[in-house]
């Protein structure tokens, strides 16, 4: 682990992290038992076959789920001691999420749909068209604000997905198979724009995929295996040119 990011304590932190659907013998045990420590600034790939547990501990970090026992720490915070309300704060304040079907309103404009975080934070509408202008700008889409998805490539609806899960300024970028529904060359461009994020504002990225190229732009590869850690690699910089 890089030293200026292991010496200060985990953004997130699970102990013990087990999650069981069902009762009984039809009870399944998406997650069996998890360790793990994330710190802020880092690029972290989680992959894993179907069943792993890994869109479990996704959906756990992002605080869509709960653990059926053990802990689970943001920033310091027991999430499990959390309401309902108090949980969805934290996604509104915290979490920024990305998508593989984009989840983009159809009858809206890009800008539009990044301002919807804003509106949701009560934001007035002079504040929240500025900061979603921004954050278009920011992912590369400044003339294409007052277009409807429609109207746009598959890369430019993410990067306008992108754009709206960063506007509210997140501590950390969830991504679940971002580059799922697109072309090896349209991959490399989202995959390379997470990275910039990552990289020049200091935001964590945890991405989930099954694409061992796509994993390969993170700094850390973390694999699933029925509910458990099987390995958790640091990578070195790689040259994705080719």
């Amino acid at each position: 682990m890089d030293g200026a990011i292991s010496s200060n304590p985990p953004l997130i932190r699970f102990r013990g992290v087990e999650k069981v659907y069902g009762e009984g013998e039809a009870a399944v045990h998406a997650l069996a038992g998890v360790d793990l420590d994330i710190h802020a600034g880092e690029f972290v790939a989680i992959m894993g076959p179907s069943g792993s547990g890994k869109s479990t501990a996704m959906n756990m970090m992002g605080c869509l789920d709960t653990p059926s026992a053990g802990s689970y720490l943001f920033q310091g915070v027991d999430v499990c001691t959390l309401g309902r309300d108090q949980r969805a704060l934290l996604r509104r304040h915290y979490l920024g999420f990305v998508f593989q079907g984009f989840n983009l309103l159809t009858r809206t404009s890009a800008v539009e749909n990044v301002e919807l975080p804003l509106i949701y934070r009560g934001m007035k509408y002079g504040e929240r068209r500025m900061l979603a202008l921004q954050a278009l700008a920011q992912v590369g889409l400044a003339d294409r604000a007052h277009h409807a998805p429609n109207a746009l490539s598959g890369g430019q609806q993410q990067r306008v997905a992108i754009a709206r899960a960063i506007v509210s300024d997140p501590v950390v970028l969830l991504a679940d198979e971002p580059t799922g529904n697109l072309d090896t060359r349209t991959s490399r461009e989202i995959m390379e724009l997470l990275t910039k994020l990552n990289r020049e504002q200091q935001i964590t990225v945890l991405m989930v995929t099954h694409e061992a190229d796509m994993a390969a732009y993170a700094r850390r590869v973390i694999r699933f295996v029925d509910g458990r850690i099987d390995s958790d690699v640091e990578r070195k910089e790689q040259d994705h040119a080719a």
